[in-house]
């Protein structure tokens, strides 16, 4: 699988070796401290309708939370739509962080310094956020995944520098992990509740309905960032 390749990638620079990373903070949801983790919550409506759909926001290392919230935008430790229901914790020494950037030693290099090389975690959420300070939100073009997406190619992480919407909707989902049971229900309930109504008042033409939504979506987003690059940020 793509995923599991970018991640087990051996070709991830071994410069961090002359990097010192000081040890992180625990995870700690009460204060809302997510050390370099990628944090998810459900969408108002959309994720009622699709559950997997939600705003993402990536944190820096002391745990601070940025998210592309709306237009020209990024939200600093005030994520939008409503507290963390999912997190993934991830390895800094899966990044590249080159001694200096005239003399990058990335075996994607070339790869990396188009998409923009940083010196620490935080560097390359600062430089995200500047990029991202200039553009218009769309949920459909250029959302929350664009930005942390963006952070994790200029980070390299996993050794692939070319993360976009789908790939890392995917990485939350399948190594993410759910704050607790009242998190899973927050997110899972309305759309049972919407399945529930929809099925009783219009039959089972309703689920039907919600799939071929949900096919359309990733039909777009493939489209998109395969096809036409450039359309999805």
């Amino acid at each position: 699988m793509e995923i599991e390749a970018a991640l087990d990638d051996p070709a991830v620079s071994s410069s961090n070796e002359m990097h010192e990373l000081w040890p992180l903070s625990e995870v700690d949801p009460k204060r809302a401290r997510f050390p370099c983790c990628i944090v998810w919550t459900p969408l108002p409506v959309v994720s009622w309708l699709a559950p997997y759909i939600g705003h993402v926001g990536i944190a820096r290392e002391d745990g601070t939370v940025l998210d592309f919230a709306g237009s020209n935008f990024v939200n600093v430790d005030d994520l939008a739509y409503g507290a963390v229901a999912r997190c993934l914790q991830l390895d800094r020494e899966k990044c590249c962080f080159p001694v200096n950037l005239a003399a990058h030693v990335c075996a994607r290099s070339q790869e990396h310094a188009a998409a923009g090389t940083a010196i620490s975690w935080d560097d390359a959420l600062r430089s995200g956020a500047r990029r991202f300070e200039h553009r218009c939100y769309n949920l459909f073009t250029c959302n929350s995944h664009s930005f942390v997406a963006d952070c994790l190619n200029r980070l390299a992480y996993g050794g692939s520098a070319s993360w976009n919407v789908l790939n890392l909707a995917a990485l939350v989902w399948l190594r993410g992990r759910w704050l607790g049971r009242m998190a899973a229900v927050r997110s899972l309930l309305p759309f049972a509740a919407v399945s529930c109504v929809g099925v009783l008042v219009a039959g089972w033409p309703f689920l039907l309905g919600i799939a071929a939504f949900a096919m359309l979506l990733l039909a777009w987003f493939v489209l998109g960032v395969y096809c036409m690059k450039g359309l999805v940020c």
